[in-house]
């Protein structure tokens, strides 16, 4: 009976969320291209040109909104579950973590990359501590990543949530990187916990 109430009011939510209506229209995949259009239109992130590495991609409406919005960009779409072809985008099945598929993600590109964004997070537990902490380790292994992957002058985004180790990740952060900002996209829900961190120019 409880499941069936969570459920019921999730779908009121849904219904009455004017993002979802939104991507419904304009055939996004989620209401999550609204975050990174609304994260772009404040810090100027992408340009014509640009290759990104788009991590926990799915269901692919990041990729999307760039791929509409700007020229000849050269995107890969990693995540662990299945992306439906997206036109122009290089989608690849696997494990970020694992440091021979990170060697098979950097075989794609010629150089360096202009952009690293990361949405990914854990399958919510119902323990928001457990959860902020487990997808705070995943952004701190994004950060690594970038700092590998990324050109010196390059961008990266990505989710986190408030919690214990929230403070651990802006300090590596602006260890890394010479800018780094914290926003909460109009786009993101009022309940959720959750803020992107953008960091520029590697140190």
């Amino acid at each position: 009976m409880k499941k069936n109430k969570i459920s019921k009011n999730w779908i009121n939510k849904q219904r009455r969320d004017i993002y979802v209506r939104k991507s419904k229209v304009e055939g996004y995949r989620s209401r999550a291209a609204y975050k990174i259009q609304e994260i772009d239109n404040k810090f100027k992130i992408f340009k014509n040109g640009h290759s990104i590495i788009d991590l926990g991609a799915a269901p692919g409406s990041w990729s999307q909104f760039i791929i509409k919005n700007y020229k000849n960009t050269k995107i890969a779409a990693v995540d662990l579950k299945h992306i439906e072809k997206l036109d122009n985008v290089l989608l690849m099945k696997g494990d970020f973590t694992d440091t021979i598929f990170q060697q098979k993600i950097r075989s794609n590109f010629n150089d360096k990359t202009d952009v690293i964004i990361s949405d990914m997070a854990v399958n919510t537990t119902g323990n928001k501590n457990v959860d902020s902490i487990v997808t705070g380790e995943l952004c701190l292994e994004a950060i690594k990543f970038a700092k590998e992957m990324l050109k010196k002058n390059g961008q990266f985004i990505s989710k986190l949530f408030m919690g214990s180790t929230f403070n651990e990740i802006i300090k590596y952060s602006k260890e890394t990187f010479k800018e780094t900002n914290i926003f909460k996209p109009p786009a993101s829900r009022k309940d959720s916990k959750e803020n992107f961190l953008i960091s520029k120019n590697l140190r």
